[in-house]
């Protein structure tokens, strides 16, 4: 007797959109959300709340590049629209920037810690769902971090694209260089832009990729 799928709830058929480019049906976390400007250009909604008919197309940089090149864009919506030049990159700079904002919001919650010690604190207990290392911070130091992660009951995932600078202006401090997000609602939402990022670029800087954890794929 071969299985079938059990139904999709309500409200799981609703968080469901088409990518214009392969045409596959997904759940709109896996998804950017254009819309139509008013000059007829193509407009990123990465919040999903601009007013207008949504235009979605899978979180990658191949995806928005292609539905950019065939105008994919103009055939979903039906009349000429105008994608600006370099769309992705577009999409990847208002993606960080919708990150560090995401590390401001959490830094106000509490959800967000910030030091070596604490940091570490909170990943041998397994509370961390992030660690947040700063780009530029020194190896040293990262690798002591990393070694703790690696021996968490629950590794945290690694994220290392900003520079101590942007992250102590989001979360208001100096010298910031451990930080650790700690795992609940936050973290999970956070979690979410984080995995539409890895479409267009890594996680972690090329020159200290190889000092993540294993377990820590920063999916």
């Amino acid at each position: 007797m071969t299985a079938t799928r059990a139904p999709k709830t309500l409200a799981a058929a609703a968080r469901e959109r088409r990518d214009i480019v392969s045409g596959e049906v997904m759940d709109e976390d896996r998804l950017i959300r254009f819309v139509v400007g008013p000059d007829q250009t193509v407009v990123p909604d990465l919040a999903r709340k601009l007013p207008g008919r949504g235009l979605w197309v899978a979180a990658d940089r191949v995806s928005v590049e292609t539905a950019a090149k065939k105008g994919l864009f103009s055939r979903a919506a039906k009349a000429k629209l105008t994608p600006p030049v370099g769309l992705a990159d577009q999409v990847e700079e208002l993606m960080l920037r919708r990150l560090m904002d995401g590390l401001g919001l959490a830094k106000r919650a509490g959800d967000l810690i910030s030091g070596f010690e604490k940091v570490a604190s909170a990943v041998n207990a397994g509370k961390a769902a992030w660690v947040i290392e700063a780009a530029d911070g020194a190896a040293d130091g990262r690798r002591k971090i990393l070694n703790v992660a690696r021996r968490s009951p629950k590794p945290p995932q690694i994220f290392g694209l900003f520079a101590a600078e942007e992250l102590g202006l989001a979360l208001g401090a100096e010298n910031v260089i451990h930080t650790a997000f700690l795992a609940g609602r936050g973290a999970d939402r956070w979690t979410v832009d984080v995995r539409r990022l890895t479409g267009f670029r890594p996680l972690l800087p090329e020159s200290w990729r190889e000092e993540k954890p294993s377990e820590a794929s920063g999916t």
